[in-house]
């Protein structure tokens, strides 16, 4: 399991709800197993993200757990934009699930019979390579998950769905290991309502969503200078489209440390000087356990003792 095992539950004992895309099977049922606790609380598969996060707004629902990132294809988009436009949600900690595919198809159906296969377009983008030397002339039809691909396939179909969907639906498995990286992984969040931040814990990420203040000339390089200068990483940076007309985009920031962290503060207060929209979704522990490697120059300490300085100036005091 690659989930961080060392972390409790995001709500501990308070969750008795979660939302997750459906059916039962998914992969992001499997991520939300990782969860202590989610075995035994009730679990509500959704149509989409979007409804997922409606859950967890409207109280039908504590948290709910969505993909928001793949190795091969990047960040899920519609998982980004819902987080960019839905207030007061926070992530309460991420997890990592390995990915493969399993290509099935009604019984009886063999792999030289498949001309159609129905598939999720992440799982489609992961297999392509795949798919154009076993199935060079095939056509995609995208499915809303990877269990739902499976159900009503008709004859000339297969899918690609999850390796333990034969657990769920009667269909025949062709392939096993279906992927272009055997390494592949997808990276869930866990979402809850605002409150109380998760404890830093020296390996943890903050994300944030925000707006540049115009499309000038060195604006992206004047927001990405607000983190460079104070020493944090960013590990993840992906533009996405406002909406409002065309040209304007927020960005997607994940950034290393927690926003407790001298140095993650003093940025995130740089950007928000910066940009006339920040979106604060939180931080939490990273699903790897990784620390966060930090020069003595961007420690706590270092900020503490710059302040304390620039105190005793102001108070007329002499320097040492």
């Amino acid at each position: 399991m690659l989930a961080n095992d060392r972390r409790g539950p995001a709500y501990a004992g308070a969750v008795t709800r979660y939302s997750y895309l459906g059916p039962a099977g998914t992969f992001t049922e499997r991520a939300l197993l990782q969860v202590p606790g989610a075995d035994v609380a009730e679990r509500a598969p959704v149509a989409n993200v979007a409804e997922a996060l409606r859950d967890v707004t409207d109280e039908r629902s504590d948290a709910a757990m969505i993909a928001v990132e793949n190795s091969l294809e990047g960040v899920v988009t519609a998982a980004q934009d819902a987080l960019a436009t839905t207030p007061g949600l926070r992530i309460r900690s991420e997890h990592l699930v390995p990915v493969s595919f399993s290509l099935v198809a009604a019984r009886g159906t063999r792999l030289e019979d498949v001309e159609v296969v129905v598939a999720h377009p992440v799982a489609y983008g992961q297999c392509l390579a795949w798919l154009g030397e076993h199935l060079p002339a095939h056509q995609h039809i995208p499915a809303p998950s990877n269990v739902t691909a499976a159900m009503a396939l008709q004859p000339g179909q297969a899918a690609l769905s999850t390796p333990s969907i034969t657990d769920h639906v009667d269909v025949a498995v062709l392939e096993t290991d279906v992927i272009d990286n055997p390494n592949a992984v997808t990276r869930f969040a866990l979402v809850g309502r605002d409150g109380a931040l998760p404890a830093r814990t020296g390996a943890d990420k903050t994300s944030v969503i925000a707006e540049l203040p115009s499309d000038a000339p060195g604006a992206l390089l004047e927001m990405l200078e607000q983190f460079a200068t104070r020493g944090v990483n960013l590990s993840l940076i992906q533009s996405r489209p406002i909406g409002d007309r065309l040209g304007r985009y927020r960005f997607v920031l994940d950034l290393d440390g927690h926003v407790a962290d001298e140095r993650v503060a003093d940025a995130l207060v740089g950007l928000k000087r910066f940009s006339p929209k920040v979106v604060f979704l939180g931080s939490y522990p990273r699903a790897d356990a990784q620390s966060t490697d930090v020069h003595a120059r961007y420690g706590d300490a270092s900020f503490v003792e710059a302040r304390d300085w620039l105190r005793g100036l102001l108070a007329g005091e002499p320097e040492a």
